[in-house]
């Protein structure tokens, strides 16, 4: 089983596939490497695809030490990939809670990533609400240790966000909860209690992603509602993005509308590849209609 060692001595495990220009996938908080097959099927025939569990998650080592978790933790996690790989640089895609680490990846090692992919971001860290988002966050952390994974798990089939997803596609929402199941309880809570309990706000760093002008694509369904003014916010801050809204859509957009989220995925790195993944046009800047 390959791993990568990071340098405070935590095993991540990793799946690679392909040749090409690097792609490195970081997944959600109800993911793992597994989140990414339908990506890594379709890029690996073009691209060097890697994946991996972020530290707590299946296939990873579980530390016991709550302080050996957190965002800062998960950002440096994906550089470690980088590094045991090898990789200068790569397009970075980022998922929810990866796709925190993938905006402030790129905010610390702008020049590691040929992209930024964030996907369903913005969970909870609007200036209304975060503090009780965090609340929220450490008392669910609280249950997992209580109730365990496979309760949390269950949980999440009558979550709004995720509804759609389990209309559309039973059988993939099942694979996708049981999957979630066999999360280690305690790499669960101490994530949960950790990362997404201790978070900043992504608006606390509005001048640096006016700074960060690497092509970044932002993908959001339109009924994460969590999401959707985060977006629309970094869509509006960072120089370079683009935003890509999917109608009928939750949060798990990746494995939700697979196809969609590939084309799209595809026309961005293409583009950004050749080029022509340009910043905003001044002219669209407060333009009205005629």
């Amino acid at each position: 089983m390959p791993h990568a060692n990071t340098p405070d001595g935590v095993k991540l495990y990793y799946e690679e596939a392909g040749t090409g220009t690097p792609i490195l996938f970081v997944h959600e908080y109800c993911g793992d490497w597994r989140s990414w097959e339908p990506q890594v099927r379709f890029f690996s025939r073009r691209h060097r695809c890697i994946t991996y569990s972020f530290r707590g998650y299946p296939g990873s080592d579980v530390p016991l030490a709550a302080d050996m978790y957190g965002q800062q933790h998960a950002v440096d996690d994906a550089k470690n990939m980088l590094d045991h790989l090898k990789i200068p640089k790569a397009h970075i895609v980022g998922l929810s809670q990866g796709a925190f680490a993938t905006a402030h990846f790129g905010r610390c090692h702008a020049d590691r990533a040929l992209s930024l992919t964030l996907a369903g971001v913005g969970s909870g860290a609007g200036r209304e609400g975060h503090e009780q988002f965090k609340k929220d966050a450490v008392t669910t952390a609280g249950l997992i240790r209580k109730d365990g994974m496979a309760k949390y798990a269950e949980s999440l089939t009558t979550n709004p966000t995720r509804s759609r997803f389990k209309l559309k596609d039973p059988r993939g929402f099942a694979e996708f909860t049981k999957h979630l199941s066999e999360h280690p309880d305690l790499g669960a809570a101490n994530t949960m209690e950790n990362y997404q309990g201790k978070r900043p706000s992504l608006y606390d760093f509005e001048e640096e992603w006016k700074a960060l002008d690497v092509p970044t694509l932002i993908i959001c369904g339109d009924e994460d509602d969590p999401c959707l003014q985060p977006s629309l916010y970094l869509k509006r801050v960072l120089p370079n993005a683009g935003l890509a809204m999917f109608a009928k859509t939750g949060h798990t957009v990746n494995i939700e509308e697979p196809d969609a989220f590939n084309r799209e995925l595809w026309n961005f790195i293409v583009m950004s590849e050749a080029g022509k993944w340009t910043g905003r046009l001044p002219v669209a800047e407060g333009a009205g209609l005629i």
